[in-house]
C-alpha cells in the first residue's frame, strides 16, 4: 500500500496522511467490483503483502486480454 500511497501524492499533491485514508477506500470498492482472483490480490495489497502494483497491473491485463 506504500507504493500507491506515494504514488498518489505524487500525482495528485494531496498529503501523504490524506493518500493513506483514500487508498483503502478506493482498494475496498475495487475489491467488491472486480472478479474473485483480482479481488483476492487486492488483498495482499492492501496487508502489504507480496503482491505488487505490477502483479495486479498484470492481472487486470489478462483478464482484459493482454497478457
Amino acid at each position: 500500500m506504500d507504493e500507491l500511497v506515494k504514488l498518489l501524492v505524487k500525482k495528485t499533491g494531496i498529503s501523504e496522511e490524506m493518500a493513506r485514508k483514500v487508498v483503502p477506500v478506493v482498494l475496498n470498492y475495487l475489491k467488491d467490483r472486480l472478479p474473485a482472483p483480482l479481488s483476492s490480490q487486492l488483498d495482499g495489497v492492501l496487508d502489504d503483502g507480496e503482491i505488487g502494483l505490477d502483479d495486479l497491473a498484470k492481472g487486470l491485463g489478462g483478464l482484459l486480454g493482454k497478457k
